[in-house]
């Protein structure tokens, strides 16, 4: 539990979300496009947010996380120049070949979530060693509910013995007063959260996020 750990604050909306993670330090945005998520943004809106990052933060470190499911080029066409985002991460079912794919055709660094249920899901991860930048792992969707920023999680012992030769993110049901813990367990390189830092689906509360990091980097 230190300061390296890195956080992402999944799921923004608006220009205040990006100011808060900007004031909570926060050193990962993730901008979801996926229809069925109330996170969901047009590219009009996601652009805008861009923009506004870019105009105001100039100087800022901290990264763009542009988060599709299953994409095809021509929406990731439309998504990276929407976005200028800095990562894409990958939440569907794309193979480690796909993964490549995109990876050499964008230039950009990939985040590739594993949906995780049982330690063989955990194991399967490995076949993305050569084809990602990242791995995270979050907890598989129950039925009828979007991957990813629902405020579920897997078991976090799934991942004690876990060694790899990528960095890797832990999500799925973390917030302010179990993130700590969480880390202490599973030793990630990064934490992400969406749900545990909001009020409401799709609307964050400064707060929450402020207490989110601080409690991930032990400040």
């Amino acid at each position: 539990m230190s300061s390296d750990i890195k956080v992402k604050i999944c799921g923004l909306k608006t220009p205040s979300d990006i100011d808060f993670c900007i004031a909570a330090n926060a050193d990962f945005i993730g901008l979801v496009f996926f229809e069925k998520s109330p996170r969901h943004l047009t590219y009009a809106k996601a652009n805008e947010l861009s923009d506004y990052y870019t105009n105001k933060y100039a100087d800022s470190k901290l990264k763009k996380v542009a988060l599709c499911v299953n994409p095809s080029n021509s929406e990731l066409n439309q998504i990276i120049d929407a976005t200028k985002a800095d990562y894409i991460q990958l939440h569907g079912d794309e193979s480690p070949l796909r993964v490549e794919e995109i990876r050499q055709k964008y230039g950009l660094p990939t985040i590739k979530a594993i949906r995780v249920k049982t330690e063989l899901d955990i194991k399967k991860s490995q076949k993305y060693n050569n084809n990602t930048d990242w791995l995270l792992f979050d907890a598989a969707s129950s039925a009828n509910l979007p991957p990813g920023g629902n405020g579920e999680s897997f078991k976090w012992s799934l991942l004690s013995n876990f060694e790899s030769k990528l960095p890797w993110m832990l999500a799925g049901g973390l917030h302010p007063h179990n993130v700590a813990i969480a880390i202490a367990e599973t030793k990630p390189n990064a934490v992400d959260v969406s749900s545990g830092v909001e009020i409401k689906a799709g609307e964050k509360d400064p707060l929450l996020v402020s207490s989110f990091v601080q409690s991930a980097k032990m400040i």
